[in-house]
């Protein structure tokens, strides 16, 4: 018998501050699949920032924290990744201009949670010329 996995795409915005009109919104509200499929989430975005940002990827179970998944950056920071440890294997972020999308191989079922996007700008430090990361996010609850 076949386990069906539902992956939660509602939105929710986490964090105030929206400036510029950057907004962060994902495709659909929900994703239903079978244990061991392969599934794609994504988010559309718009900014008008032109240096650099990054777009993370959380999940969420009921009654515990969100739980980092990856994030990275594009434009002038798109070298930049991290990607924390338990997802290694079989998660894995795409991003462009545009849009950004998380890939979840072989699910299980322990993949059953409310997934997070996020957009959040970076800034040049003008002394040392290196990024870093202000404190402006856009989160949307997937």
């Amino acid at each position: 018998m076949e386990t069906c996995l539902i992956l939660s795409l509602s939105i929710l915005t986490m964090c105030s501050g929206a400036v510029r009109g950057d907004s962060i919104e994902p495709e659909g509200t929900q994703v239903t699949a079978a244990e061991g499929d392969n599934v794609t989430l994504r988010c559309n975005y718009k900014t008008s920032n032109t240096y650099a940002y990054y777009l993370y990827w959380y999940r969420h179970y009921p009654d515990r924290a969100l739980q980092f998944i990856v994030y990275r950056g594009i434009r002038t920071a798109r070298s930049t990744s991290n990607t924390a440890d338990f997802a290694q294997k079989r998660f894995s972020s795409q991003t462009d201009d545009n849009s950004t999308a998380l890939e979840i191989m072989a699910l299980e079922l322990a993949d059953t949670a409310v997934y997070y996007c996020a957009l959040r700008d970076a800034q040049e430090e003008h002394a040392t010329g290196e990024t870093y990361k202000n404190r402006l996010c856009h989160p949307r609850r997937f």
